[in-house]
């Protein structure tokens, strides 16, 4: 109870000091554990399961990155060919990513050819740490560099602060391999389809696909059973997500939540959720509404149907309240 009481306190700590658009410094990921996680080993491997042949998934708990976790609180992933391993986001810190590649090399020792970051957020993008100098190509967005730039000293304090003396050694690793819209990835007799999309959940979003199992790595695009954090267009998010869902998947892996979903019935809360937010802040805005009394009232039918709720809500709606008045 005491741990849990910790963690409360931390998650409104953290709400109150993050500005919306910097969320993702302390974002929760939704895994399907609602206990405060057990403090984890910097020498064990990070428990995954194999999803669809050669396809591996790690499911995150739900917690805030601290020095129990080291930062290993986002759904990460690998998937294994002939010639080698491509890595899809590597965890919030480079211990997180050491426990990656050490469960990775429980399973092959096949070299890492790619590490994918599929957005910008910390959770997702810290571990590169841990491959850097390996040989491997690191891939992203054209618009990653650029925001990992912007929020590099963001990140790393924060996470820091969070995650103590085992985050030392944690760096930013940018991409050098840029996806602007399609990229097809060989990783020996198995070909992943690394696709950029515009603003949605943030403004660096690419999603992998393994063409040989219709394995899809949607990242932040789709949160399962918790709110989203939103951190770029609510606009272009619903767009987006009307896109997805007119693209056939065997599973989809998503940033938070099971790491396999059924597609595309994974995407519909979410979409209901979005759409609820852009139409009570639409209204709101048509009736004069000041930005406090939005969000106080945005999207509040879907309070029971989401985790964290309230927690997430009013700074999503406070970002989608910025986006819409000026339309």
């Amino acid at each position: 109870m005491t741990h849990y009481l910790g963690l409360s306190r931390m998650l409104r700590l953290s709400v109150q000091i993050v500005r919306p658009y910097t969320l993702a410094v302390v974002l929760l990921v939704s895994g399907l554990a609602t206990q405060y996680p057990a403090i984890a080993s910097e020498d064990a491997p990070l428990a995954v399961r194999e999803i669809a042949p050669g396809v591996f998934a790690h499911e995150a708990p739900i917690a805030l990155a601290d020095e129990g976790n080291l930062g290993a609180i986002a759904n990460l992933g690998f998937i294994i060919g002939q010639d080698g391993v491509a890595v899809i986001d590597t965890g919030g810190s480079a211990a997180a990513g050491r426990r990656l590649l050490r469960a990775i090399r429980q399973r092959t020792d096949r070299p890492i050819l790619y590490v994918i970051n599929t957005h910008m957020h910390p959770d997702h993008v810290l571990g590169n740490t841990a491959f850097h100098g390996s040989g491997a190509t690191f891939v992203g967005h054209r618009n990653l560099p650029r925001a990992l730039a912007e929020r590099e000293k963001a990140y790393l304090d924060a996470n820091s602060a969070l995650i103590g003396a085992s985050f030392e050694g944690t760096t930013v690793i940018r991409p050098s391999l840029l996806v602007d819209h399609v990229v097809e990835l060989d990783i020996g007799n198995r070909r992943l389809r690394v696709e950029a999309w515009r603003t949605a959940h943030t403004n660096t979003d690419v999603t992998v696909l393994d063409l040989t199992t219709g394995t899809w790595f949607l990242g932040d695009l789709v949160f399962v059973g918790h709110v989203p954090a939103l951190d770029g267009s609510l606009a272009g998010w619903i767009g987006i997500l009307g896109d997805l869902r007119s693209r056939s998947a065997e599973r989809v892996v998503p940033g938070h939540g099971p790491i396999s979903a059924p597609w595309p019935s994974a995407a519909a809360p979410l979409e209901r959720y979005l759409t609820r937010l852009e139409a009570d802040i639409r209204s709101s805005i048509r009736q004069g509404q000041t930005i406090r009394e939005a969000t106080r009232e945005a999207a509040q039918s879907e309070a029971g149907a989401w985790m964290l709720f309230d927690a997430f809500n009013a700074r999503n709606a406070t970002t989608a309240f910025h986006e819409l008045e000026w339309e």
